[in-house]
């Protein structure tokens, strides 16, 4: 599967555990929906996606992308040390150019 750079280095800062650069992949008044909780702005992010990491230590694997004009869905394996890992999450993005300006999370 061929997924686009700025994707790919979305996934791979994720795995990496560097929030910072995770969050540099947004535009700088994004928005996040997970969970029933919303972050909006880079800084929210970065402080979510940290969080969330240190608490469940998550690894993304790709298992399948489509891109129709500035909506994407990337499908994921999400592992980690939360019940009933690893699942299937769908991320449903809005994109601006290379930079994701919408990101729901969604099983």
């Amino acid at each position: 599967m061929k997924l686009p750079e700025n994707i790919q280095g979305f996934i791979k800062a994720q795995n990496n555990q560097d929030s910072t650069a995770f969050a540099n992949y947004f535009t700088e008044h994004a928005t996040v929906s997970d969970e029933g909780s919303s972050y909006s702005g880079r800084e929210e992010i970065e402080g979510w996606i940290e969080e969330a990491t240190e608490k469940y230590n998550m690894q993304l694997t790709p298992i399948d992308f489509s891109q129709t004009g500035s909506k994407g869905k990337l499908t994921l394996e999400v592992s980690g040390t939360f019940p009933g890992s690893p699942l299937v999450m769908n991320y449903h993005l809005e994109l601006d150019g290379n930079s994701i300006s919408s990101l729901k999370i969604t099983d």
